[in-house]
């Protein structure tokens, strides 16, 4: 008797406990500034994709029983395999704060951000004015903004690190619907806002940012006609109701998996102490 099958049961056991630890994120998540849900997705893995026999040609002449009705699959095993996390970007609903550097993304578009480790990009718009009246983030980084109506898109990190909104700090600050920044009646720059093509080659990296992942070419451009909503701040694109439900079911099928882990544990068990020491 064979009990490789309790290697199946232990890979949708893993799977589904990645699964609800994807769940779990983006519920903790459904309050954070334009969040994207993740999802993640599985495959079947084959055993015999491993092997590079020759194709077969005849079937062998044996008399049929279970052990050789079909020799070449019956060593075959089947798998479950996470393929990997995908960011769901659909556009979250708009929320309105009335923040004079609070915007919002109604539609595509991304906002790059200066960071220690590059350049980012991000849809979170809630902007504030550092102690030295510069335009950043939440979290301190430098907010990439065109001063001469320079095209940054293609600019290396340096540059946009150097690309910055000042502010004198005795004017009422506020960004329009068009991306521009001023400082009272003065024109200081516009956000650099930016279009990514390729969604599938974007990866969280944390704070609410995204880059590209390393082993694909960043399709990147700018976005002369952006959709923007000064006033307003987009929330997380999470349906609460619909990653409880998930969560529920994945629990559930992680619950049978882990039965069917139990039960192959103990016909192993019976096999070892039972039936091989029984006497003849």
């Amino acid at each position: 008797m064979s009990f490789k099958g309790i290697y199946a049961a232990l890979s949708g056991s893993l799977a589904q406990a990645l699964k609800i630890d994807t769940i779990a994120n983006n519920i903790a998540n459904v309050n954070t500034t334009a969040f994207k849900k993740d999802q993640q997705t599985f495959g079947e893995y084959l055993t015999s994709m491993e092997k590079n026999s020759e194709p077969i040609t005849s079937l062998p002449r044996n008399p049929a029983s279970m052990n050789n009705i079909n020799p070449t699959a019956a060593m075959d095993k089947s798998f479950v395999d996470s393929t990997g996390t995908h960011t769901n970007f659909e556009q979250g609903s708009l929320k309105h704060t009335a923040g004079k550097l609070d915007v919002a993304f109604d539609g595509e578009g991304f906002f790059e951000v200066a960071t220690a480790t590059g350049t980012k990009l991000t849809r979170s718009g809630n902007f504030t004015i550092d102690s030295n009246g510069r335009l950043v983030t939440k979290d301190g980084n430098t907010v990439v903004v065109s001063t001469d109506g320079q095209d940054l898109t293609g600019a290396d990190a340096e540059t946009k690190r150097n690309s910055y909104a000042q502010f004198s700090g005795n004017s009422q600050p506020y960004i329009s619907d068009s991306g521009e920044i001023y400082d009272g009646e003065r024109l200081v720059g516009k956000l650099s806002l930016v279009k990514v093509n390729n969604l599938e080659s974007l990866h969280k990296v944390g704070s609410s940012y995204y880059d590209f992942k390393p082993n694909m070419t960043a399709e990147v451009s700018t976005l002369n006609n952006p959709s923007l909503k000064q006033g307003y701040l987009e929330t997380s694109n999470v349906n609460i109701v619909a990653e409880m439900t998930d969560m529920i079911m994945a629990q559930r099928v992680f619950e049978g998996t882990q039965k069917a882990i139990q039960a192959y544990d103990q016909m192993q068990d019976k096999a070892i102490n039972q039936v091989g020491s029984t006497k003849a």
